[in-house]
């Protein structure tokens, strides 16, 4: 298999400021957010990254997305370094950060336009892509609603919409599931195996056992910022469910760093 996506052990630390020391009841002022990250994500594949909040995760998408630069390693995705090759990289992609805030003056129509033409998209093309998703998801009848008047499921759809709408082979998703209802859970779940059968390559972030269970061929379990373990789905649950091997996994690797976090 071809591996499209390859971290070459990443790094990221961050400064912490008095009020961050205070609130994570820490004397640190550097916090080792991402250390020594090395993972694979293969071509037509859904990859689950798997941890609890705080583990790494948003900040591995990020730097896999450019957003924010590693302090070390690389990492490649299909060929194009994130280091070297941050244009490149951001051509290839489509990228979901659950830190998006979308302006709630404009509206999913302006918005899916305005993206579509930053992304270079024809606009013959942008056109009916925008019908086509919007009906998949619902948007339709909210397509010229301010974004302050939809709900939170709404937004979610809106903001998963204007990351593709340049059809990018490489989707990366941060929590693309998280605050939503069941119902627009499914709708989201349902479309990312619609598109794995399209033969995209989607990385996925999480911290919902189900979801990962549901939908990932491969999954990778991040705890304080280290790959714990990272298999096929089969093998990690060849003998235990997901959630006892990560809590197994939890409670060894904070035991080895000197307690619970």
């Amino acid at each position: 298999m071809k591996a499209i996506l390859r971290a070459d052990k990443l790094e990221k630390t961050f400064r912490l400021s008095a009020k961050q020391q205070k609130l994570q009841k820490t004397k640190a002022k550097t916090k080792t957010a991402v250390h020594n990250l090395s993972f694979e994500a293969y071509e037509g594949e859904i990859f689950g990254l798997l941890g609890p909040n705080g583990a790494g995760k948003t900040t591995t998408l990020r730097m896999l997305a450019t957003l924010i630069k590693a302090d070390s390693g690389d990492a490649f995705i299909d060929g194009a370094s994130i280091v070297s090759a941050p244009d490149e990289v951001r051509a290839k992609i489509g990228f979901l950060t659950s830190e998006l805030k979308l302006e709630e003056f404009f509206t999913p129509s302006y918005l899916f336009d305005f993206f579509s033409n930053l992304r270079a998209v024809p606009p013959d093309v942008a056109r009916i892509r925008k019908a086509e998703l919007f009906a998949r998801f619902g948007v339709s009848d909210f397509a010229n609603e301010k974004v302050a008047n939809l709900s939170t499921g709404m937004k979610q759809k809106v903001s998963i919409l204007i990351s593709i709408v340049h059809d990018p082979d490489i989707i990366i998703f941060d929590e693309p599931t998280n605050g939503l209802d069941v119902l627009t859970a499914k709708v989201v779940t349902d479309f990312l195996l619609e598109l794995k059968a399209q033969g995209k390559s989607i990385v996925v972030s999480t911290h919902i056992f189900s979801l990962v269970e549901k939908i990932c061929d491969r999954a990778g379990i991040i705890i304080n910022g280290k790959m714990a373990l990272c298999d096929t789905l089969p093998k990690i649950t060849a003998e235990k469910s997901l959630e006892d091997v990560f809590f197994d996994l939890y409670a060894r690797e904070t035991s080895d760093s000197g307690g619970m976090k």
